[in-house]
């Protein structure tokens, strides 16, 4: 069976752990030249190790712009081209709550680096992959942009504005052959989340209601996969649920 990415260069925010590595690791072995765009440099080259194939670790802010914007620049000066961004640093913390409640500095937090992180790599990123000729842009949304719970209402904000801008972008650079599409999982057993999951109902309350059993990582890597690749040349403004059914039950 050929590579499904035979051929393409894969930039990963947040690639050290959890799903972005995940992701690289599975890029990586479907023949993607990755960059593993993380900010912790030790967890950023032991992703890079992991994946193989020529994967390099860049330093990457996501919430800077000179430093999005420096990653994009050694990417293409490294390989030449940009084919997928992968806008995946991002998460919640036990500081969450209500709009009422939860301190103002965990809004900013969260909107800085889920969304605005998510803005500029698009803004640096999307330039690089349209002088390639096309590509796919994969942001990460979440099920709670479709739903609530209890304690997330700052993370689901942000959450929510990532899927919004998901289909705003996919109407905008589709003329240049962007596809632009989200994916929204639910709980999925990071590091992270498994200690959310510890100190917070609302979430464990999530975790238990999965009809398919507990998300992995793995799982949302392949689909990412998909968005990645030309299987899906015909998918755009999609936002794809890897929830195990948690939004419809």
């Amino acid at each position: 069976m050929s590579q499904r990415l035979a051929g393409k260069v894969a930039f990963i925010t947040g690639a050290g752990a959890g799903i972005g590595r995940a992701t690289a690791v599975l890029f990586a072995r479907e023949g993607a030249k990755v960059v593993v765009a993380e900010l912790n440099a030790t967890a950023g080259e032991e992703s890079a190790h992991l994946a193989g194939n020529g994967a390099i670790f860049v330093k990457t802010d996501v919430t800077n712009e000179d430093s999005v914007r420096e990653a994009i620049r050694l990417t293409v000066d490294k390989f030449g081209r940009l084919d997928v961004l992968h806008n995946n640093a991002g998460g919640s913390t036990p500081q969450d709550g209500t709009v009422v409640d939860a301190p103002l500095e965990e809004f900013w937090r969260v909107i800085k680096l889920d969304l605005f992180g998510t803005i500029l790599g698009c803004r640096h990123g999307i330039p690089a992959i349209a002088k390639s000729g096309g590509g796919s842009v994969i942001n990460m949304a979440s099920n709670l942009a479709t739903m609530g719970i209890q304690g997330r209402d700052f993370y689901t904000a942000a959450k929510g504005g990532i899927a919004s801008l998901t289909r705003s972008m996919a109407v905008n650079f589709a003329p240049q052959k962007i596809r632009v599409n989200a994916i929204a999982p639910s709980a999925t057993l990071t590091e992270r989340v498994k200690k959310l999951m510890e100190g917070n109902p609302g979430v464990s309350k999530l975790a238990q209601s999965h009809l398919l059993g507990l998300i992995q990582p793995e799982n949302i890597a392949t689909s990412a996969l998909y968005l990645a690749s030309d299987d899906s040349r015909m998918v755009t403004g999609h936002i794809l649920a890897v929830d195990s059914g948690v939004t419809i039950s």
